[in-house]
């Protein structure tokens, strides 16, 4: 390759680039959501924001990490919870990521990059000005010089972010009396990792790093943290017990049903043992066994909407829906009507057949998509039922709205077009529809744009 190929393939990856993988896929679960929003609402009240405008979304992905990525959204990694022993330590985690939604530190972000973008720019013109005066060698120098400045940079913008993050996370545990040993005990897994990963704690190897290394986190948080009024509060044991068993949940959810039996043995009784196994025999097609662990759940608690749910979904996934009515009808009331557990109830009498029940089904699914429109399965099996009932405009709006969230934009725009011109002009459902044809088409742009480098993309309007 020349010394001017090479430059160009420089230049091509200059580009710093810190955005959270979009492939990720979102995990929901009624009581993991519940349990989540539950222990984030002090903090969120303590960091001056309001509780229902934060949402805490869990997402599928095996490794330990949270962030936040503009609105008032905090993502967190199913890892995380894997890793995590208390709800304390969940919550430290919460605490840290609302400092960074507080500190706009997402709004901030471009300018660390316009800062490095300076230096890599400034670089790259001096080392094509070299190569023009023969120079190549040098050129390749003063770029990869300025390259490792840009870096260096930007790195520590970042770093000064997340120690701004961690003191406002401190603050936020002890305004809402939640110890911060917790928050200690989770940095102490990440500096365990590091140790176990071989990192460099030495100074040097700092510069490389988009967060201050662990070990100076503990320190400066421990003397926050051990001259608050909250360090010796007791933690809140109704917390613990949910998220003992949201975690024996997620794990038998996504973990190999192997590993799940061997971390969930058959000599463990427990609550979250038994909730654990139940998805993993679900998992391995042993009906029977999960059908058991659900019984004894029930046999624990039964008036457990999510031990019903369990019950319904394992009998629903295993061909007998006309069996998981009871449970998920009873699980549906219990929750007042938990859009999640509502959309598997309205599948569930749709999965029967019977056209007895298909009125109810539309009802309830109507219920779960009007409190919560973000449910794609929820959207489809009501356009299901609606064209059961040979309503095919108000099916194709649902699938348009089914198809919106899946990024089915161009599908979309059909659905949602041929809604409009079969429904009554200016019903609820017909502005509906336009409403969707518009957002479709406008996302439809965005993603053309962003695939032709920020061209303007005619065909998407």
């Amino acid at each position: 390759m020349s010394i001017f190929a090479r430059l160009l393939a420089l230049l091509a990856a200059t580009v710093i680039a810190a955005q959270p993988v979009a492939a990720q896929s979102v995990l929901r679960d009624a009581e993991t959501e519940h349990f989540l929003n539950d222990i984030a609402e002090p903090l969120v009240e303590a960091a001056g924001l309001e509780p229902g405008n934060v949402d805490i979304v869990l997402l599928h992905d095996p490794s330990i990490n949270a962030f936040v990525a503009g609105g008032q959204a905090v993502y967190i990694h199913s890892g995380l919870i894997d890793a995590a022993d208390t709800a304390e330590e969940v919550q430290g985690v919460i605490a840290h990521e609302l400092g960074h939604i507080t500190g706009g530190h997402i709004l901030r972000y471009g300018e660390g990059a316009a800062a490095a973008s300076k230096i890599s720019l400034l670089s790259m013109l001096a080392g094509v000005g070299a190569v023009l005066a023969g120079a190549g060698d040098a050129a390749m120098g003063i770029m990869m010089a300025g390259q490792q400045a840009a870096l260096g940079k930007f790195l520590a913008f970042t770093r000064t972010q997340e120690s701004s993050a961690d003191a406002a996370g401190a603050q936020y545990l002890s305004d809402a009396g939640i110890s911060g040993r917790g928050s200690l005990a989770f940095f102490g897994k990440l500096l365990n990792q590091e140790y176990r990963y071989a990192r460099n704690q030495d100074d040097d190897a700092t510069f490389s790093r988009t967060h201050p290394l662990s070990g100076d986190r503990i320190a400066s948080l421990r003397l926050a943290y051990e001259a608050d009024p909250a360090w010796d509060a007791a933690a809140n044991a109704e917390h613990q017990r949910r998220f003992e068993r949201i975690k024996a949940k997620l794990s038998g959810y996504l973990a190999k049903p192997s590993e799940t039996l061997r971390d969930y043995p058959e000599s463990d009784q427990t609550i979250p043992a038994l909730y654990a196994r139940a998805y993993a025999y679900h998992k391995n097609a042993r009906v029977d066994r999960a059908l058991d662990a659900a019984d004894a759940l029930l046999v624990a608690d039964p008036q457990d909407p999510y031990f019903l749910e369990l019950k319904g979904q394992v009998l629903l996934e295993s061909g007998r829906p006309d069996e998981a009515l009871d449970p998920l009808r009873r699980a549906t009331a219990l929750t007042n009507a938990e859009p999640l557990i509502a959309a598997m109830f309205g599948h569930a009498l749709i999965a029967t057949e019977d056209k007895v029940h298909f009125e109810e089904a539309e009802s309830v699914l109507r219920a779960a998509v009007g409190r919560d429109r973000r449910n794609p399965f929820a959207w489809y099996q009501l356009g299901v039922v609606h064209a059961a009932r040979g309503d095919m405009p108000r099916a194709r709006l649902a699938s348009a709205e089914q198809q919106v969230m899946n990024g089915q934009y161009a599908l979309a725009i059909r659905s949602a077009g041929f809604a409009e011109a079969a429904l009554p002009t200016g019903s609820p459902d017909w502005l509906r529809a336009q409403d969707i044809g518009f957002q479709a088409r406008a996302l439809l742009e965005q993603q053309c744009e962003a695939q032709n480098g920020g061209r303007e993309c005619q065909s998407a309007r």
